[in-house]
């Protein structure tokens, strides 16, 4: 497997974050990224990119989140990226079940990834390296603004599609909702 495009550089141990990484055996930002891509998906009940770590899992906007709030802290030239993609069986298997249940073969879905220059790099499944999918409509976000604003930037988009189909956005909402977690289950 080719290694990611990701920095090399130690981290700074004095800071937060990195006294948090080194404290789990990560002392490089490389370190610090096979740590968060081997913890399970899944919400975290807490806000903030810690709550990464302290729980143990995480999604693709708070793995990238804390990542990304990880190099803001020592200096390193890594973005954070939000952007739209058609979350379907095929692009995210484990999905379509529940897409199926609502007369839905796929929707729009936020995803947030690292970018390195002109790479997009994908840390939200443990033990694959998938390739990013194409994103719409991206932007490149602050750590801060995976919450609240990601998820008003996620509903303003879905509900346009959803309306331009002919459909009711909280339907394709819910069943949004009900795909994500079943990914949470597999």
């Amino acid at each position: 497997m080719t290694p990611l495009p990701l920095p090399t550089a130690d981290l700074d141990t004095g800071r937060p974050l990195g006294a948090r990484f080194a404290a789990q055996g990560a002392w490089t930002f490389r370190d610090a990224a096979r740590l968060v891509h081997a913890l399970p998906y899944g919400r975290t009940q807490r806000s903030g990119p810690e709550a990464v770590l302290r729980e143990g899992r995480g999604t693709c906007s708070t793995k990238h989140a804390l990542l990304a709030a990880l190099a803001d802290e020592n200096g390193l030239d890594v973005t954070l990226h939000l952007g739209l993609y058609p979350m379907s069986e095929a692009t995210t298997p484990g999905v379509g079940r529940a897409l199926r249940a609502h007369g839905l073969t796929s929707v729009p879905e936020a995803h947030v990834v690292l970018g390195v220059g002109d790479e997009r790099i994908d840390l939200t499944w443990p033990g694959e390296r998938r390739l990013v999918p194409p994103l719409a409509h991206e932007e490149t976000i602050r750590p801060d603004q995976v919450g609240a604003y990601k998820r008003a930037w996620h509903r303003r988009h879905l509900d346009a599609w959803a309306e331009a189909e002919g459909r009711d956005p909280d339907a394709v909402w819910a069943a949004r909702e009900a795909a994500v977690a079943a990914l949470s289950r597999r």
